[in-house]
């Protein structure tokens, strides 16, 4: 990790304060630690899978003792309340008991063969070096999912993360090499190189990289796609969203308004699964939006390191000035502001939790991503109409309906509802669990990680045939004399 470039310092998104400078990675820095991260690679690819989720086992137990200081540190550093930092670290301990489970159960079928003395089988192998880029707002979990599952499927790991998040990297890298080195094992096994963009590109051009795992914006992950398809390399993306929350008359408004409230306002909008479009059946709406703005204004802003808390910072300056920006627009183009809209006059890049009516459904603003709390709350009539008007955004991350109709329920999860990646009915757009597949589809990316078979995305696969026979059965009766 040791750098020899530019000196980045991080800043407390709670008043703008300096915490730390870290030394980020020269192009030289990296090269170098591409190499040991090879080398490493030789011997941890021959260790048997069910050892190598015993290795994971003890990093989660790691993270399990360190789990209040690695929490804290996420709220001093990247700006999200201490209860949902915890919970950042948490999932990283969660996915790594799900991954030790994993490292007995990987592999693939045998299959029938057609010819006599033959057998057919899947055999799956590493990949080799995981590449694993990484974004500022859940600046552990991701890291997380990632590396636990392709370390199980015998992969090293070079990870860069937000360089405005460093020291929760250095951080969790740490834990990672002691208990590596711990096990005998080389702590380049999880590599990390601390930088911006210039470490970024050297990754997705390198053809050493064998997957590239990127978490970050729609037009960065683009970039990223183009340079790592150039080289026929394999990238797996999870980018933007802009996710809706359907309620319609017969729902449930003693969920709604808490999974609204909670989607949209959670880690001050600036989660990929944030709720930005409510859509509301024209008979409830106001009654909703009323009720909305009544439990926004009992959120409790503060520091996010305050157990009190609800709602923090904005993680920079620059994101406040794009929360200003996107009200204006949406002022603009049509909206009213019926809760928030400003700046809140304290130390820190704190703005009020927002909430904008009136707007239609295909405004430009409502198309776009904007990562602060925004929610605009649209009208519609019928059940086809907004089904459609969910699946009209260029992003395809996560969505929700609330109602009792079975007959609905399965609509929107079958071929003509959510074209999401992640389709809920009656719980929101966001929290999503380590058991399933987590990605979106569309400009989202379509990559998976996490759950269900995501682990294939991990490791390549061989079709194999043996003959066991004496015969050489050959197609279209061709004879050798």
């Amino acid at each position: 990790t040791g750098g020899r470039a530019e000196v980045v310092t991080t800043y407390c998104p709670a008043n703008n304060e300096p915490i730390a400078s870290v030394r980020q990675a020269s192009l030289e820095d990296y090269e170098e630690t591409v190499k040991k991260a090879k080398e490493a690679w030789k011997v941890w690819a021959d260790i048997p899978a069910p050892k190598r989720g015993e290795i994971v086992r003890q990093i989660g137990d790691a993270l399990r003792q360190k789990i209040k200081a690695l929490g804290s540190l996420v709220s001093l550093e990247m700006g999200k309340i201490f209860v949902e930092g915890v919970g950042e670290v948490q999932e990283y301990v969660d996915v790594c008991d799900y991954a030790v489970g994993l490292s007995r159960m990987i592999g693939g079928p045998i299959l029938p063969s057609e010819r006599p003395g033959h057998a057919l089988i899947e055999q799956w192998n590493p990949v080799g070096l995981v590449g694993i880029i990484t974004a500022f707002n859940f600046p552990v979990a991701v890291y997380g999912w990632n590396s636990a599952v392709a370390m199980i499927c015998g992969n090293a790991c070079l990870w860069k993360g937000a360089p405005t998040t460093s020291l929760i990297s250095v951080a969790v890298t740490k834990i990672i090499a002691k208990v590596l080195e711990d096990n005998r094992v080389p702590g380049a096994v999880c590599s990390l190189v601390c930088g911006g963009a210039d470490v970024g590109t050297a990754m997705a051009r390198d053809e050493r990289m064998d997957l590239l795992s990127f978490t970050g914006s729609t037009k960065v992950g683009k970039q990223v796609a183009l340079m790592v398809q150039e080289r026929f390399g394999r990238s797996l993306l999870e980018l933007g969203g802009n996710n809706a929350i359907i309620v319609f008359e017969d729902a449930d408004l003693n969920l709604v308004i808490p999974s609204a409230l909670f989607a949209a306002v959670g880690t001050a909008g600036q989660r990929c699964t944030t709720a930005r479009r409510l859509f509301l059946h024209e008979s409830i709406h106001d009654e909703v939006v009323a009720k909305l703005s009544k439990a926004y204004a009992q959120v409790r802003i503060g520091d996010p390191w305050d157990s009190d808390t609800l709602y923090g910072p904005l993680h920079t300056k620059e994101a406040v000035k794009m929360f200003l920006d996107a009200v204006e627009q949406a002022k603009q183009q049509g909206g009213s502001v019926v809760y928030g809209g400003k700046v809140i006059s304290r130390p820190g890049n704190y703005v009020e939790p927002t909430i904008v009516t009136g707007l239609p459904h295909n405004a430009p603003i409502v198309h776009t991503e904007t990562f602060a709390p925004i929610l605009y709350v649209l009208k519609f009539k019928e059940e086809e109409e907004v089904f459609a008007w969910n699946n009209e955004v260029k992003q395809g991350l996560s969505s929700s309906i609330f109602t009792k109709d079975l007959g609905r329920i399965f609509r929107w999860l079958g071929p003509k509802g959510s074209d999401c990646g992640i389709v809920n009915v009656n719980i929101p757009t966001s929290g999503a669990e380590i058991g399933g597949a987590f990605g979106g589809e569309k400009h989202t990316g379509g990559g998976r990680e996490s759950g269900s078979d995501s682990w294939k995305l991990y490791m390549r696969r061989s079709t194999c045939t043996i003959n066991y026979s004496k015969n050489l059965p050959l197609a279209q009766g061709i004879k050798f004399q």
